[in-house]
């Protein structure tokens, strides 16, 4: 193993190794901690929100650390991946661990379902094929849970947990394959229309059916729309041609309005 020096140390940034290159995935994190503290707030909640925050920001130091001793290597970055990677586990293990004991065995309720997705996940960043359809299907799908699981901690109805999961799948599912659908038009490479469209209307169709039933507000059934709208018109001939940074940003704009919406139907009851 080669000793680590002082120079390669310094050349090392924190960023690069502390923070994943997929800068659209915050939203995906982000939205279902944020609903489902907004439907039932609560300290354990928070903590189970920043557990998963610290399993979500591990995963890229552990990549690095495991492409470097795969090659049977030490460098910089794999010191400094592994300090890295320390912190973050100690932030998952409390924060989960804390969540648990505050809120109780409950708030496991997401965990079948949800922790074959992440493994799923996992295995697909250590063989470097996380940016995959699939796997990014599976990682969204497994962070979507955190929503039952924190609204669970502060004392929300099991129905009504559920359907938020189900809700911030509709939110996040379409929405991967709209943007990778929309970066393949940007760039003049055909692409299906049918896979968008028919995973927007899923979305609205089964979301609608849970407001039926009285587990989700009509404002989240609202929000699905709009995103629906969105899809068909950003693979339109009408759309206005952007670029990858602003598509970004638009998405994380439009994760927060089906956050809000979301939220504010079940305080509302609308």
């Amino acid at each position: 193993m080669s000793s680590v020096t002082s120079a390669q140390s310094s050349s090392v940034r924190l960023k690069a190794v502390a923070l994943p290159p997929e800068h659209g995935a915050w939203g995906f994190l982000l939205e279902p901690i944020v609903a489902g503290l907004g439907v039932a707030s609560s300290w354990a909640g928070l903590l189970l929100g920043l557990g998963v925050l610290g399993g979500f920001l591990l995963r890229h130091p552990l990549k690095i650390i495991t492409q470097d001793r795969g090659r049977g290597k030490h460098y910089a970055r794999t010191a400094l991946a592994e300090r890295v990677a320390l912190v973050y586990a100690v932030l998952a293990a409390v924060g989960l661990l804390g969540g648990l004991l505050l809120a109780g065995p409950e708030v496991l309720l997401p965990v079948p379902l949800a922790a074959p997705l992440a493994i799923l996940l996992l295995i697909s960043y250590a063989r470097n094929r996380g940016r995959d359809l699939w796997p990014q299907i599976a990682g969204v799908g497994a962070l979507a849970g955190t929503a039952t699981a924190v609204a669970l901690a502060g004392g929300a109805a099991t129905g009504t947990a559920l359907a938020l999961w189900a809700i911030m799948l509709g939110r996040s599912i379409p929405s991967i394959l709209y943007v990778r659908a929309r970066l393949r038009l940007e760039k003049g490479k055909p692409f299906a229309l049918a896979p968008v469209a028919a995973a927007n209307g899923l979305a609205v169709g089964g979301v609608g059916a849970l407001a039926v039933a009285g587990l989700a507000p009509a404002l989240a059934v609202i929000a699905l729309a709009i995103l629906l709208v969105r899809a068909l018109h950003g693979l339109s001939s009408r759309r206005r041609q952007v670029r990858v940074q602003t598509l970004g940003f638009l998405e994380l704009g439009y994760g927060a309005l089906t956050v809000l919406l979301t939220v504010a139907g079940y305080a509302l009851g609308v």
